[in-house]
């Protein structure tokens, strides 16, 4: 397949042909199910290339956390009636994962196009090398790549929700496994959650030495709240907030996402790189349009 399919930083959306449902990036910052289209940074995916060894792949990190999408093996029990037997048997689940070391494998795919002759495509991750059929996996693995235009501005940053229930989440769906829907309950609220900030100011051109990592306590999830605690620790003062941008890095290899939501449901520590608002650096980020047709 040509790379040029898959421009290089282009915003996507990855709809299912089965369910006809999109690949989303749940807000625990870990989970990846399918959901019908909400408009939200969560179902946009940004494309990375990468080239290794000769071999072309892409990469695609969450519009939202900046995360990637990777592939994980883990044991699963059979259900009884399911007839395959009482041991554990080996299923891979779709993860949002950091992408840390330069021979990461999980995070690597490569696409071909389906065999019925049209667009959509089918993905294969460099870990499990071919397309196995476990159960739905090639179903499952088979999208709809839809392209999302680039927003004019960037969005304006989420108000400030002084309490909040975290919303009933859908089971992650397991690749080769089926959409089960779940009966609604009730949900405690949670503690307030408590993570290492670890942040870096950049320069105009968005460069940034590794060598002057700086750390903060942050409790919640408020990214206007993280702006603020950021301001103040750079000495750019609570009434200079705007004159900051936001970026996460996931993982030492991982391009930098703009942050403009809140922050995910955990307690894992984020690396922010501080741009100047009025940079070229900050000015060639591009945000993606989620509310377009």
């Amino acid at each position: 397949m040509d790379m040029q399919f898959f421009p290089d930083r282009a915003h996507l959306r990855l709809r299912s042909r089965w369910h006809g449902m999109y690949l989303h990036a749940e807000e625990d910052g870990v989970r990846i199910t399918l959901r019908r289209r909400r408009g939200t940074l969560n179902e946009a995916w940004v494309v990375h290339h990468l080239e290794r060894n000769g071999v072309n792949y892409v990469l695609l990190h969450s519009a939202a956390y900046g995360r990637y999408l990777a592939i994980v093996s883990m044991e699963a029990t059979p259900a009884p009636s399911s007839g395959q037997g009482q041991g554990a048997r080996r299923t891979c689940l779709a993860v949002q994962r950091l992408y840390d070391a330069p021979g990461q494998n999980d995070v690597l795919w490569q696409f071909r196009f389906a065999d019925d002759g049209s667009d959509d495509v089918v993905m294969r991750n460099r870990v499990y090398g071919t397309w196995h059929n476990y159960g739905d996996e090639r179903r499952l693995m088979q999208f709809i790549v839809e392209a999302i235009p680039p927003r004019a501005e960037p969005p304006e940053l989420p108000p400030v929700v002084w309490w909040s229930v975290p919303r009933q989440q859908p089971p992650a769906v397991p690749i080769g496994g089926p959409i089960r829907r779940q009966r609604r309950r009730v949900v405690q609220a949670q503690p307030v959650l408590r993570r290492k900030i670890h942040y870096v100011r950049a320069d105009d051109q968005g460069n940034f030495s590794p060598l002057v990592w700086r750390m903060l306590w942050f409790d919640g999830r408020s990214v206007l709240h993280l702006r603020r605690d950021l301001a103040a620790e750079l000495g750019v003062g609570e009434a200079n907030v705007l004159d900051i941008t936001m970026c996460v890095r996931a993982g030492s290899n991982g391009r930098l996402t703009p942050l403009v939501i809140d922050l995910p449901f955990d307690e894992q520590a984020m690396d922010i790189v501080v741009l100047a608002t009025d940079s070229p650096a900050a000015e060639a980020l591009v945000h993606p349009d989620v509310a377009a047709p």
